[in-house]
């Protein structure tokens, strides 16, 4: 499974409007095949999925060690 690294959304951010401007020139040129191939929804829900990520705060588990009476 990708994960995207949360320092990246910015770039996210950007990759988005470019395909967004890309697509327009598609429609507009009538690339039917481009447009359907620049798909946003992917990279959408890669985006919500790593927000939704940082929002999440890490839970220390400690550290694992021997139970008492059990051999080592």
């Amino acid at each position: 499974m990708l994960t995207i690294n949360p320092k990246m959304l910015p770039r996210l951010d950007e990759i988005e409007d470019d395909l967004h401007t890309r697509r327009m020139r598609a429609a507009h040129e009538g690339w039917l095949g481009e447009v359907e191939g620049l798909d946003l929804t992917f990279l959408r829900q890669k985006r919500e999925q790593t927000q939704r990520l940082t929002r999440i705060a890490p839970v220390n588990l400690g550290m694992p060690g021997v139970r008492p009476g059990e051999p080592s």
